[in-house]
This record gives C-alpha cells, structure tokens and sequence, in this order.
C-alpha cells in the first residue's frame, strides 16, 4: 500500500473530521417532539431502491480498520451470535465491510436466517475497475452469499470522486445490473465529498456522519443536515452513522437516538453494539424515545 494511501485510510479509520468546540459537544439541546413513536425493528424502505429492512443497522466496524474492529474482537461465533440476537429483536440490517474484516462473521449468521429476511451492506476500497471487479467477486464468497444488497465505496474524500473513480462506478453499476448486487453507493468522510455524493443520480444509498454535537462529521450538524435535505430531495437513500459520535455520546445516547430520530430525515441509521445486553439496551432506549 502507498503511503498516501496508508494515511488516508488510518485518518478514515480515526473518523479524522469537523469537531465541534469543548462547550458545543457539551452543551445540552432543546430538542422538538418527536412525531411518531418509533423502534428498532421498524421496516423501512432505503429511499427509492425498494430495498425494505430494519430502521437499527447492526454495525460491525467501531473504529474499524486492518479487517479488525471492536465487534470482530468478538470472535466469528462471538459477532455472529450478537447479529443473531439481534435479529431475534427484529432487526434485519447487517452491516459489514471488508475493512473490518466481519465478513466471515456475517457468513456465520447467514447460516442460520433466511437470506430474504436480511439485507447485507458492504464497503469495498476499490479505486479502480479491476479492484472492483474483484472485491465483488471476493466479497460474495467470504460471506457466503450469491448477491450482496447494498455495496458502498467506502470513505470517499475527494470533491471530484465521481469523476475520478468513474471506472468504479461503472463497475458497480454493471453488477447492479446483473444482480450480483440491489444498491450502490457511498460512505463520505469529507463534506466536499458529500455534496457531491448528493448532487450525483448514480448514488443509490449514502452512509452519512450525523450526531448532535459534531463529533467525528464531516462539518457542524446544520451544514449536513443540509446536505441530507438535497439527498432526500434527489430520493437517495440515507442511512445514518456515528449517531453516538464513535463512543463521545455514550453518556448522552438519549439525546443522540432522540436528535436522530427527530430529524425525519433517516431511512435508518447504524450503531455497533459490542454486548447483547448493550444491544438490548439501545433497542430500548430507540423504542422509549
């Protein structure tokens, strides 16, 4: 790997980004009403794929990078019994990338599900054709399915993405096409990037960095939200990440799953539990919101 390259994906794999000030992140916020209840196991529809899921996603790569995150520390056995428990809860989300290395433990769980009841997002680091060619064709093998729901590029940075990884993109559009997968799109770790993912028609789903405080985003809440509004505009799907800022709002999760949830503007979001019963608590938690 090229040095460039190496820094980009550790600074990716930090959630190097906006931070808000110390009196910002600390700040307690009015928050409105919410204007439904709403839990977990919720179906939803990611925007206008078709694709219906869980509004929780089990997240597989707190701070993930290397093919190694807090949740594949688990164990195979350890994560794909987590992913199971939750889907005895009702949720139907799994999501997983090959920087985390969960592939092999979201193939454990696969065994024991129906594979319709399930939606399986990935991430690949592909930059150019012949990566992409061969991740897809790679991915489906460690997890031991014949098509994968959403596959995203993963991290993007550049405000140019679209024109500089055009080769990828076609990729995933041909494997669209042929059904290997249902969906495409990003995760973006800059705001240059994510105004760009929302003006572009060839986004299907954006993984986006949302929280109350700012921590670990690509700029302040208000900036992206705004954003977010032009995605749902265009209808893209959005799902969002980071809703407890990477472990920062970990005291404050009430807030953070109520400002989430308040926006109205989330398909469904992603959180990596690390327990059954810190799974279990936050399916609470979403449903007492």
């Amino acid at each position: 790997m090229k040095r460039r390259e190496f820094l980009h994906r550790a600074a990716c794999a930090a959630g190097a980004a906006w931070f808000p000030s110390t009196s910002f992140a600390h700040k307690a916020l009015a928050l409105p009403a919410l204007p439904r209840k709403f839990s977990a196991s919720d179906t939803v529809t990611l925007g206008s794929t078709g694709i219906q899921t869980s509004r929780l996603a089990m997240g597989t790569g707190t701070v993930g990078s290397g093919h190694h995150s807090h949740q594949t520390s688990l164990g195979i056995k350890g994560l794909s019994d987590l992913l199971l428990n939750g889907y005895d809860h009702g949720l139907r989300f799994f999501d997983s990338a090959d920087s985390y290395g969960s592939h092999p433990h979201v193939a454990e769980a696969l065994k024991h599900v129906p594979r319709d009841k399930v939606t399986v997002l990935t991430k690949t680091w592909a930059r150019d054709a012949a990566t992409a060619r061969a991740d897809l064709e790679r991915f489906r093998k460690e997890l031991g399915t014949d098509y994968i729901d959403v596959c995203l590029m993963h991290c993007l940075t550049e405000g140019d993405w679209t024109e500089r990884f055009q080769p990828v993109m076609d990729v995933l559009s041909e494997a669209k096409q042929k059904g290997l997968i249902r969906a495409h799109g990003c995760s973006c770790h800059s705001i240059e990037a994510l105004r760009t993912a929302a003006k572009s028609p060839w986004v299907d789903v954006h993984l986006v960095r949302i929280n109350p405080v700012g921590a670990y985003m690509d700029a302040a809440p208000d900036t992206v939200v705004s954003v977010i509004r032009e995605m749902r505009a265009n209808h893209h799907a959005v799902i969002g990440m980071k809703i407890l800022g990477q472990g920062e709002l970990r005291n404050r999760q009430d807030e953070a799953l109520h400002y989430a949830l308040s926006l109205d503007l989330l398909d469904a979001f992603t959180i990596g539990a690390e327990s059954k019963s810190e799974q279990e608590d936050l399916i609470r938690r979403i449903a007492a919101a």
